[in-house]
Formats: structure tokens, C-alpha cells, sequence
């Protein structure tokens, strides 16, 4: 009785067949790797295309006035990616505190 091959030799042979087709720099694990990975996301009904955080809306005259701040901050130090602690900098420049 013949046995049919079983998933693990499928792949062995797949892979090798594979290797045999594609030039050295391509890494032939990694990419099946990233198809499966993406074929995954794209069916999956729960990823949002719109990402809730960027989306354009009204911001309150506080919020403006903070995002304001931080923008001439970036501006003036240089630095594209402030630290937590100079976030807290312009915040206290900008008169808040914490209450007790």
C-alpha cells in the first residue's frame, strides 16, 4: 500500500524546489513568512483602514493651543520626537499643574 506524503516532505520539497528557482539574496522562509502574514491581515475583519487618532476633527481650543506648543517647541529645540519630560516642560509653560 503506498503512503501519501505527509505535510512536513511536502513543504521539504516545496522549499528545496523553491531554493533551487530563486537567486542566493532572497531569503525564501522569510518571505512565504511575510505573504502568510499579510494574506492574514487582509482577511481579517477586525483592522481598521482609518486610524481613529489622525483622523481630521474639530479640536477644542485647549487641545490647539497644546498641540501649538508642542509644534514651537519641536521647532526650537530641534527635535522632531520631544522626551516625556519635555512634554511636561511645555505643559508647565503653558501654565498646568498638578493639583493636589
Amino acid at each position: 500500500m503506498s503512503r501519501s506524503p505527509d505535510a512536513t516532505s511536502i513543504v521539504e520539497s516545496t522549499f528545496a524546489s523553491a531554493m533551487e528557482l530563486t537567486p542566493a539574496w532572497i531569503n525564501v522562509k522569510a518571505s512565504a513568512r511575510a505573504t502568510r502574514a499579510a494574506k492574514a491581515r487582509n482577511s481579517s475583519k477586525r483592522r481598521r483602514f482609518v486610524d481613529p487618532a489622525t483622523c481630521e476633527r474639530d479640536y477644542s481650543e485647549a487641545e490647539l493651543e497644546f498641540m501649538r506648543a508642542i509644534q514651537e517647541y519641536k521647532q526650537r529645540s530641534g527635535r522632531a520626537f520631544p522626551t516625556w519630560s519635555e512634554v511636561l516642560e511645555v505643559l508647565r509653560a503653558l501654565g498646568y499643574e498638578k493639583s493636589a
